[in-house]
């Protein structure tokens, strides 16, 4: 595995080698002694993965707050995401900024995202399927999200307002200058 540095050095994007011959390829998709050499240590404790049927669905921004904060380790089985991951954690030099980056199923690379930021993503394709790993289970009463077109945050998406396919709750999501401290 290989690390590649983001925009925001605690956001990182991690090139899964694979091993090809006649028959296809074999890869490591996850190993804790490996990722723990690249410096995260992250307890991972729950596997998550959604389907999402049309291009330009938007499932974010998402996170849970403390004490049920996760991180989160994303990566796509089919299909291709813009993935986002904003750094929601106050005081930090980089508040309010944005790593975004293309993960699809042919190069398997994979995103680890710490605790303190939301994460979302895009479809750039029909008929995606995202795999990803958290550190902590899934609590209703600490989810929160973010409103995705925050012009405060300024993410380019690949699709219009008028065109994205969101839930009702990413549609209410509130803009970071409504969130209070959250991290």
């Amino acid at each position: 595995m290989d690390v590649i540095e983001t925009e925001i050095p605690d956001v990182k994007r991690i090139a899964v080698k694979r091993f090809g011959d006649t028959r296809g390829w074999f890869s490591e998709t996850f190993r804790a002694d490996a990722l723990a050499r690249v410096g995260i240590t992250t307890p991972f404790v729950q596997d998550n993965q959604s389907f999402s049927a049309p291009q330009g669905t938007i499932r974010g921004l998402h996170f849970q707050i403390a004490p049920r904060a996760q991180a989160k380790l994303i990566r796509v089985l089919q299909g291709a995401i813009l993935d986002v991951a904003v750094d929601i954690r106050s005081g930090s030099p980089t508040y309010g900024k944005y790593v975004a980056v293309t993960l699809d199923a042919e190069t398997g690379d994979q995103l680890y995202i710490p605790h303190g930021f939301a994460h979302g993503f895009c479809t750039l394709t029909p008929d995606v399927m995202v795999a990803y790993k958290v550190d902590e289970y899934y609590s209703p009463e600490h989810d929160r999200a973010l409103a995705w077109n925050d012009p405060e945050v300024g993410i380019p998406w690949p699709v219009s307002g008028e065109a994205a396919i969101l839930s009702d709750k990413d549609r209410r999501a509130p803009r970071l200058a409504d969130l209070g401290q959250v991290f």
